[in-house]
């Protein structure tokens, strides 16, 4: 990405240099070297997360520009939506075809090959706009994450829900009714 060779040097020494310990009755033991990059709460994780998300949106671009990843398309003077990333947060979009559901595996595990951050699909969802649910069923073996179904919550806003009955707000007017207490 165009970084220097001094900050990918100082990138690197903080992750080798990272170290903890455990407090065991409110005493810490001995200090050990993580394995596996910063330290949970390091005020650098948010911006390297970052990063490593954008290399993942490059992989997904790159899928659709070359063919093999096709996204939904609103109308045909926009370009293809194929992902939205927010924070720890993805949400990949495509066309429902079985070929589109491997090719999105196949971009996750280059991803991790990659990266070395794999993402846990048991924890993912696949949702199916207008599909029975046998195919989203047959979808979901592909992939190896569970079916859900709309409406569902993203960010604190509900997906799929009718937005015009007032009830539907309720979880975010409560939200900042929340924020505006304090």
């Amino acid at each position: 990405m165009g970084f220097p060779k001094r900050w990918c040097d100082w990138i690197k020494g903080m992750c080798l240099s990272s170290r903890a310990a455990v407090l065991v009755n409110g005493s810490p033991t001995f200090d050990f070297r993580c394995e596996k990059g910063l330290r949970q709460g390091d005020s650098l994780s948010p911006f390297l997360f970052l990063i490593v998300m954008e290399a993942l949106s490059w992989i997904l671009n790159k899928a659709k520009d070359i063919g093999v990843f096709k996204g939904i398309n609103f109308s045909e003077d926009e370009p293809d939506l194929t992902h939205l990333l927010y924070a720890d947060d993805a949400l990949i979009l495509g066309e429902w075809t079985c070929e589109n559901i491997k090719s999105i595996a196949r971009v996750l595990r280059i991803f991790y090959l990659c990266s070395g951050l794999r993402i846990n699909l048991h924890k993912s969802n696949i949702y199916g706009v207008c599909t029975d649910d046998l195919e989203v069923d047959n979808m979901m073996e592909v992939l190896g994450c569970k079916r859900a179904d709309f409406p569902f919550t993203y960010l604190g806003i509900k997906v799929g829900a009718k937005m015009t009955r007032i009830f539907n707000w309720e979880p975010v007017v409560d939200v900042i009714k929340g924020r505006l207490a304090v």
